[in-house]
């Protein structure tokens, strides 16, 4: 592979990831299943050990969640709250036991098998007994401050059961709702005309992060403990098992199924058992975890950038079930894309009545050779969003024909203008409340809008004479458009809809650039230089500034009073960091790699992610890889966490 090419998938793996990492952990609105999202990341990781010059600091693969949302306030957490690998199969939980053995030195190792409850992680504080604070997993590093609805949970204790509690105990838990709350929830939310949830774990994570507390304490929220992160105190239980028994003595819920199973074969005979018993539980898991028992093992396996060695979420396959593809129809999106989706005779699979489930592209139609009337196996993927397994060719009729996704298909033109003025009036672009697919298609139709820009230019007549648009809702949608002129420059970046630009590269485009101008102007090479900008992104921005119909309608824009608070550039420490190319690689202790990154920016250093002949420094971590001899033997300057440390205190204040 030519190194343009592992660049380039890098890119575009890392944008997609970061993308469903946002949606999962921020919006709580997932848009692939579990084994989507884990196929991306396995690729990505693939590649990044194939090229581990490649491997930047901002990865998904060196990150554990997504970032927090700006709705509460943020917590940096004592310790990281560290994600788990994940086994699909037999082969790789064996990989994880085998490597546990050579490290222990033994043949066989104790686990705590625990049910892995799908909900929202959730880190609780405990400070004399007291709880104090309560924080949501985040990226791993900083939460958010949930505090004030975690209080509203009646099954979580504000005080310990016990005489002498420790100084400080942090506990790790999943906030999650039962089936029998689940489907009060959604009886009591439809009897109000509400919206009703799509499955339990999405219930539990907008009940959860509400910004009103009283509407948290409505919810049948429930948690299970299932460890201890940060402590001070008497010691602990010597194992995870009796530290399970613990936290329930002192009045912490813990999952009833947790047992200590002695070697690989009580585990997978433990994950047979809970797979075949999950549908008879209260409460939705979608895998079980195994957890090296003895606490002084699990600190001799250690921790790689993200998780644990000492633990593993071995997942349950999806249920499956059959149907009937009725038809095939074609979407257009907002760049033109077209994408097949399958119509489906209703069934109902894992709670859920699914109708469609999406066939992606041409080549994924061709590989399962999916066909109008075929009798295909569907399932929840990752017990969230439905897919076709497979077609059950048997059943097939003599006379069916295969599907073909079509070059263009009628009113395309039309279709790609309303999807994309849906997106730059969504609520995180340009967020204009109450413009909705319909009012737009009814606007694109009308030849009243072809592209954002016309969106202020609409009078109210041309609203009124819209079908079932009276005239208060016409005069509310021209007040939610002019208060959405009120912006960031990020926000208005991403609302553009320009192809592999998404919210977190907006974000650190607006931050180095400053201005839509300088946006439109720079080059690849300067464009390149930027985090979370690789060679697709930087080729995509391009192709968009450099079309005249763009750039009029970004002026249009501005000129119609679209604006944003001007973005001050960041001051920068006088430091011997400043101009050098600095790389980090390896693991920080005393901080995150992105922590560090921003520490250099602010003292002037322009942070790579790979070494080469013209980078000054390189700072060494735990388990640095490559890297490091590369540096050496380009002759490049290589300094420890210590020393790194030491060079940052000799800071002088801010440069004149």
């Amino acid at each position: 592979m030519p190194d343009s090419e592992p660049n380039a998938r890098i890119d575009a793996l890392r944008d997609e990831i970061e993308r469903h990492n946002f949606r999962y952990y921020v919006l709580d609105e997932p848009s692939v299943s579990d084994i989507e999202f884990d196929r991306l990341m396995r690729e990505l990781e693939a590649i990044e050990r194939k090229y581990p010059d490649h491997v930047a600091p901002n990865s998904p693969t060196q990150r554990i969640g997504s970032a927090p949302s700006k709705r509460f306030a943020p917590v940096k957490h004592l310790l990281p709250m560290l994600s788990l690998a994940n086994a699909i199969d037999d082969r790789e939980f064996l990989d994880f036991d085998r490597r546990a053995c050579e490290k222990l030195h033994c043949d066989k190792v104790q686990y705590t098998a625990e049910t892995k409850l799908d909900g929202l992680a959730i880190s609780l504080l405990y400070e004399r007994g007291v709880l104090v604070r309560a924080a949501t997993r985040g990226d791993g590093m900083t939460g958010e401050d949930v505090t004030n609805n975690v209080f509203t949970i009646e099954k979580i204790p504000l005080r310990l059961r016990c005489s002498q509690p420790p100084a400080i105990l942090e506990i790790r838990g999943e906030i999650f709702i039962s089936r029998t709350g689940f489907a009060r929830l959604n009886h009591d939310q439809a009897a109000i005309g509400a919206k009703t949830f799509a499955n339990p774990r999405n219930a539990a994570a907008g009940s959860l992060r509400q910004l009103d507390p009283k509407i948290t304490a409505s919810r049948p929220l429930s948690i299970a403990c299932y460890g201890v992160g940060y402590y001070e105190g008497a010691g602990l239980p010597p194992t995870q098992f009796e530290v399970l028994q613990f936290l329930a003595k002192i009045g912490l819920p813990i999952a009833a199924e947790s047992m200590i199973v002695d070697g690989v074969d009580a585990c997978v005979e433990y994950y047979r058992q809970m797979g075949e018993r999950r549908q008879q539980l209260d409460y939705d898991i979608d895998g079980v975890v195994f957890k090296v028992n003895n606490l002084n093992d699990q600190a001799r396996l250690g921790q790689i950038a993200k998780a644990p060695r000492w633990a593993i979420a071995y997942k349950f396959p999806p249920a499956e079930v059959t149907t009937m593809v009725t038809a095939i129809d074609v979407q257009v999106g907002r760049t033109g894309q077209l994408t097949p989706v399958a119509r489906l005779e209703p069934v109902f699979v894992g709670g859920v009545t699914i109708t469609n489930a999406t066939l992606h592209n041409q080549d994924e139609i061709k590989r399962k050779d999916v066909r109008v009337g075929d009798t295909v196996v569907v399932r929840r993927a990752g017990d969230v969003i439905p897919e076709i397994v497979r077609v059950v060719v048997e059943k097939r009729a003599a006379n069916s024909v295969e599907f073909v996704l079509p070059d263009t298909v009628p009113d395309q033109a039309l279709n790609q203008h309303v999807q994309a003025i849906v997106h730059f009036a969504s609520r995180r672009a340009m967020d204009v409340e109450g413009l909705g697919a319909k009012i737009i298609e009814q606007l694109c139709r009308a030849g009243l809008v072809e592209n954002p820009a016309d969106l202020y230019a609409i009078t109210l007549e041309q609203l009124v004479g819209l079908e079932r648009l009276a005239a208060k809702s016409a005069e509310n949608l021209l007040d939610a458009l002019a208060r959405s002129k009120e912006t960031t420059l990020s926000r208005f970046l991403f609302a553009l809809g320009i192809r592999e630009v998404g919210e977190a590269t907006a974000s650190s485009l607006a931050q180095a650039l400053r201005s839509i101008d300088t946006i439109g102007r720079t080059d690849l090479d300067t464009l390149l230089e930027i985090p979370d900008v690789g060679p697709v992104v930087a080729t995509s921005l391009r192709e968009f500034f450099d079309l005249d119909d763009n750039l009029e309608m970004v002026q249009r824009l501005i000129d119609s009073g679209v604006r944003w608070p001007p973005i001050e550039a960041p001051k920068k420490l006088a430091s011997v960091f400043n101009e050098l190319k600095v790389v980090l690689t390896g693991s920080l202790m005393s901080m995150t790699r992105e922590e560090a990154r921003q520490q250099l920016v602010e003292r002037g250093a322009k942070v790579g992610s790979s070494v080469s002949r013209k980078t000054d420094l390189v700072v060494v971590g735990a388990d640095p890889g490559s890297k490091a001899d590369k540096a050496a033997a380009l002759g490049v300057e290589v300094i420890d966490e210590a020393s790194f440390i030491k060079q940052l205190a000799k800071t002088n204040g801010p440069k004149e």
